[in-house]
C-alpha cells in the first residue's frame, strides 16, 4: 500500500512459468507504490496447487475474475489497472473490459509463439483501453504494433523474461502510469 491516497488499485498476473517475484514484476510493483498505487500481485491457481503448467485460458480468466471481483470490494473507490507478464498480460487483456479496469500494464506480451508470426495474439490488445506494452527487442515471441490506445515501448537488449534492467522497464511504467493520472496526486 502506498503512503498516499488516491492512486489507483494495479492488480499484476505472472507468466505460465514464473511466479509474481518475476524481476521485473517486483520493480513495477515498488515503483507503482512509490507512486501512490496500491498493488497486488496475484498468483494463478494452477501455481498454488504446485503445477507448473497454466491452466487453459478460459479458466485463467475465470480465477482472475474472480480475485478482481473480491479486490475491487477489498478496494472500493479506487480505480483498477491490471496487468502483469506474458501470459499474465494476455488475462489481463481478455477480463479488462468485464473486470471494470481504467487501464492495462502489458509486460512481455506474447505477440505469438516463437517462430509462428502467423498465431498472432494481437486482437486480445484490442480492448479500447489505455495499453502499454512493454517489451524487449529480442523477444522471440515478437513485439505488438502499437496503434490506438495502446503504447508500445520496446527496451532493447531485453529478450521475453525483462532481467536486464527490471528498475527500466518499472521506470518507463512509472512515467506511463504518472501520464495516465492512475498515481496519487
Amino acid at each position: 500500500m502506498p503512503d498516499a491516497p488516491g492512486g489507483a488499485l494495479l492488480v499484476l498476473g505472472h507468466g505460465a512459468g514464473g511466479g509474481v517475484d518475476a524481476p521485473d514484476l517486483l520493480a513495477v510493483r515498488d515503483a507503482a507504490v512509490e507512486a501512490g498505487l496500491a498493488v497486488v500481485r496475484v498468483t494463478q491457481p494452477y501455481r498454488v496447487a504446485g503445477r507448473r503448467a497454466p491452466a487453459p485460458a478460459g479458466q485463467l480468466d475465470e480465477a482472475w475474475v474472480t480475485v478482481l471481483t473480491e479486490l475491487r470490494a477489498r478496494h472500493p473507490g479506487r480505480r483498477l489497472v491490471v496487468g502483469g507478464r506474458s501470459s499474465g498480460a494476455r488475462v489481463a487483456c481478455r477480463t479488462a473490459r468485464l473486470t471494470g479496469a481504467v487501464g492495462i500494464v502489458a509486460l512481455a506480451f506474447p505477440l505469438h509463439p516463437p517462430g509462428r508470426p502467423e498465431r498472432s495474439r494481437a486482437d486480445e490488445l484490442l480492448t479500447e483501453l489505455p495499453t502499454l506494452v512493454v517489451n524487449g527487442d529480442r523477444d522471440p515471441f515478437g513485439v505488438p504494433t502499437p496503434g490506438g490506445p495502446v503504447r508500445v515501448v520496446t527496451r532493447p537488449g531485453e529478450r521475453h523474461d525483462l532481467r536486464k534492467d527490471p528498475v527500466g522497464t518499472a521506470g518507463v511504467v512509472r512515467d506511463w502510469l504518472r501520464g495516465q493520472g492512475f498515481t496519487a496526486g
